[in-house]
């Protein structure tokens, strides 16, 4: 039996999409609020609202995780997620007002499509009316619909990155999940056996990897500034965890990353992974973590497995 994040009570998914700028917006939404967590090992993180996530922050309780395109500009997007939650009745409660915790993060997209067309609130509201909590679409939707990967040449030598998910029940009845979205400085590989998915190519009109990890390791210089990467994951459970084993289940995850990008959070990635966990299973935070980081890999594989060619990028499916 096939199991999804979804699956997960008061978890839903959705996703909005400018196929025309190349960019979008991606919503996981738990409006009755679940326990959140964050690790970031990126050095060039877009956030907003991460502060939350601090075991020392008064709120307890997160109502929606948010990831955009459009770099700093697409965090304009968890306005848009707030207002929809808002509307629904959904936030900490101050008395005079209910505010929705969005925690947020942002890829940079702005040179695949139109740097000009970013993810705004209206995009961010769209997101929230396509939540489902039925089969969540992959590829080159939502955040990831401008997402490349394999950038050690530049744009014109990656590939097509995209948003990837996965998902895994034990007997006990808990489930990890991840959702990816994968915009990385490396290539995407499968660890199991080390074949190279989708990265950075020989030449324009090449199919052939160049292998970014070799590259490094023989000291060929960088013809292009490579600022302008991240891989932001998003694991959702059901097991009962405080803030800190949430983080530290983030942090767990994000090994993943290391794992299915060669090389994986790198000084040029912005990467980023976030923790929702339901409370309805009373399990040890180690196991969560380690099923965590197996999910995130998979979710990885996933996002650029799914992907499709735009704008003469290819994607895995291009090389098939």
């Amino acid at each position: 039996m096939t199991v999804s994040i979804t699956d997960i009570k008061g978890v839903s998914v959705g996703h909005a999409s400018d196929f025309d700028g190349l960019t979008g917006v991606t919503v996981i939404l738990t409006p009755s609020g679940m326990t959140g967590g964050v690790n970031i090992s990126g050095f060039a993180t877009s956030t907003r609202q991460i502060d939350a996530l601090s075991p020392s922050h008064i709120v307890s309780k997160v109502h929606a995780i948010c990831i955009a395109g459009g770099s700093a500009y697409g965090l304009d997007a968890a306005s848009g997620v707030m207002s929809y939650l808002e509307e629904k009745g959904s936030g900490f409660d101050v008395g005079v007002a209910r505010i929705p915790i969005v925690p947020t993060a942002a890829i940079f997209d702005l040179r695949v499509g139109s740097a000009k067309r970013r993810p705004d609130k209206d995009m961010g509201y769209m997101a929230c009316q396509q939540a489902t909590v039925g089969k969540v679409a992959e590829g080159s939707v939502g955040a990831g619909t401008g997402a490349t990967v394999g950038k050690f040449y530049g744009i014109e030598q990656a590939m097509k990155g995209g948003v990837g998910v996965a998902a895994d029940k034990l007997d006990s009845g808990l489930i990890v999940g991840a959702l990816a979205v994968v915009n990385a400085f490396g290539d995407v590989k499968d660890p199991s056996t080390g074949e190279i998915l989708a990265g950075a190519r020989k030449g324009k009109n090449s199919y052939e990897f160049a292998d970014t990890l070799e590259l490094i390791r023989k000291g060929v210089r960088r013809p292009v500034s490579a600022f302008q990467n991240t891989t932001i994951g998003v694991i959702v459970t059901n097991a009962k965890l405080n803030k800190r084993s949430a983080s530290t289940v983030a942090r767990m995850g994000s090994l993943g990353i290391t794992k299915a990008v060669s090389p994986g959070q790198t000084i040029y990635d912005g990467d980023i992974v976030f923790t929702l966990a339901s409370g309805q299973i009373e399990v040890d935070y180690h196991t969560v973590g380690l099923m965590a980081e197996e999910m995130l890999i998979k979710a990885i594989i996933r996002g650029v497995t799914k992907a499709k060619e735009v704008k003469g990028i290819p994607s895995f499916l291009s090389l098939r």
